[in-house]
């Protein structure tokens, strides 16, 4: 199965799930560890391709969310995990909301750290130029293109950097099988952005995440039972660039009740 770290509470606790995203892997969530690990069960997988999750079987010449969603299914099967709560980042986001709608019972609350919500114009282009150029350049430059065109600022370089280095473990087949999942990719984004939200759901985004800001922002106001909160002077990848803001709010709305107490507005916590 998929490789996964699991870190366990001495005297039980609920489940958080861990669901990075494309390109990435569990080191994603290095900053997230010690602050969820006092009050939950943590669950960390690198998905199918990344990481440590290699040649994993059955091989596909293709992939679909019915398959990646069913490899984290696996182990959170194996684990015997029958409530938990899942936080994601970027393109987990669409895993995740996929695995909500499957297996209903299993999720409990939500957080997306630089959620991915509508198939914009930008995000179109970069599907799109990613299997043109994939013809012409090896695809640790095609990620590296898009890693400074989604994370252009200086002060997003830290984040650019290690997700760069996760990347790299990526193969050229590896990566187009996984650009292969955006022909479904789009349809299910307005699946998800139409259809009424079940789970409480915590959206976090950074002020300077020029592609994917604006659809969290009508997700977010479209769904009741989502909130949002955005960090000034951030880029995409949230967790890692504010990453003491991060572990703030997602383990203050994992612990919490309801998410009544937490502001929907931007607010800006300090560097991290």
């Amino acid at each position: 199965m998929l490789h996964f770290e699991t870190h366990t509470h001495p005297n039980g606790a609920p489940w958080v799930v861990f669901v990075h995203g494309a390109g990435g892997a569990i080191g994603s969530w290095r900053y997230q560890v010690e602050a969820f690990k006092p009050y939950f069960n943590l669950l960390l997988l690198d998905l199918r391709d990344h990481g440590l999750s290699k040649n994993r079987k059955p091989s596909f010449d293709s992939y679909n969310f019915e398959i990646v969603c069913k490899d984290i299914l696996e182990v959170v099967d194996h684990l015997e995990i029958e409530k938990a709560s899942f936080v994601s980042l970027s393109l987990g986001s669409v895993i995740l909301q996929r695995i909500a709608v499957s297996r209903p019972q299993l999720v409990d609350k939500i957080v997306m750290a630089g959620g991915i919500f509508r198939a914009t114009l930008k995000m179109r282009f970069f599907v799109h130029g990613g299997k043109f150029f994939d013809h012409i350049l090896p695809y640790e430059w095609i990620y590296r293109i898009f890693s400074w065109v989604v994370l252009p600022k200086k002060n997003h370089q830290f984040s650019r950097e290690m997700y760069r280095k996760q990347a790299k473990k990526l193969t050229n087949k590896e990566y187009m099988k996984w650009v292969g999942l955006y022909g479904e990719f789009f349809k299910i984004l307005d699946e998800c952005f139409n259809a009424p939200m079940l789970n409480k759901s915590l959206v976090v985004m950074g002020a300077q995440d020029h592609v994917f800001l604006k659809a969290a922002q009508r997700f977010a106001k479209k769904q009741k039972e989502a909130k949002l909160v955005i960090f000034e002077k951030c880029g995409h990848i949230c967790n890692i660039e504010k990453w003491k803001d991060f572990n703030q709010v997602a383990v203050q709305f994992l612990r919490e009740a309801t998410t009544n107490d937490l502001e929907s507005q931007p607010l800006e916590m300090g560097m991290s």
